[in-house]
């Protein structure tokens, strides 16, 4: 079989007036610049289409947000989308909180801040990347099915939508690094690309990151992820 690249795509911004911490919940939908975004992400991966790259498996997760940054690339890509709830995001404790120093300081709280490295808040890291990792493996033996002996220049390409959090967890997991790590550090732009590229036998052999929408990223809201 041959070289395969899974792009996993964190979501453009959010509409989120106040600040809260979404995490899983319903109806959190793309602001217009995170559709502005999603579209020049879409236009992204069209030249890319057109100039060789061979992209065949588009999925999101099951999160408005996911499937709304998703649409334009199936649309301009002409991709079904499948919907894989592995890479959803992470499950946490304080979703739907506005999570500040002064909330933080309240007793009630404290026992879910005992563990950062696990983390005690919410799901584990490791359990975050070993999901996303497995959706990540399935995607590239689809993405080599469905491009059917056509492989381009570089091998089958799989498009997945995914949440800043897992995708960090999975990028940290994937080059050996410890898991535990300061949120305002992930370099996990809205709509950012972290490429994972594999071997014809499902090895890692790189992990790549870009910010094919790094010029929207000015005045971007900036609540952390999960």
């Amino acid at each position: 079989m041959p070289q395969a690249t899974v792009h996993l795509l964190r979501h453009g911004e959010v509409h989120n007036p106040d600040g809260v911490l979404y995490g899983r919940l319903p109806e959190f939908h793309l602001s217009e610049l995170g559709r502005e975004m999603a579209r020049m992400l879409a236009e992204h991966f069209r030249q890319r289409a057109e100039n060789g790259a061979r992209i065949t498996y588009l999925a999101a997760s099951p999160l408005d947000r996911a499937q709304e940054t998703a649409a334009p690339t199936a649309e301009a890509l002409r991709l079904q989308i499948h919907t894989d709830e592995r890479i959803i995001e992470a499950e946490n404790y304080f979703e739907g909180m506005k999570v500040t120093k002064a909330e933080l300081r309240r007793p009630k709280h404290w026992p879910r801040l005992v563990n950062p490295l696990r983390p005690s808040w919410g799901e584990p890291y490791k359990q975050q990347a070993s999901r996303v990792m497995a959706a990540v493996q399935d995607a590239r033996l689809r993405a080599i099915e469905l491009a059917d002996g056509n492989f381009g220049s570089a091998g089958p390409e799989a498009i997945m939508v995914s949440h800043q959090l897992p995708i960090w967890a999975t990028r940290l997991n994937a080059e050996g690094k410890p898991l535990w790590h300061d949120p305002r550090k992930r370099e996990c732009t809205l709509t950012s690309i972290t490429s994972l590229v594999f071997d014809d036998d499902g090895t890692l052999l790189r992990v790549q990151y870009s910010e094919p929408a790094a010029s929207l990223l000015p005045g971007a809201a900036s609540t952390p992820g999960a």
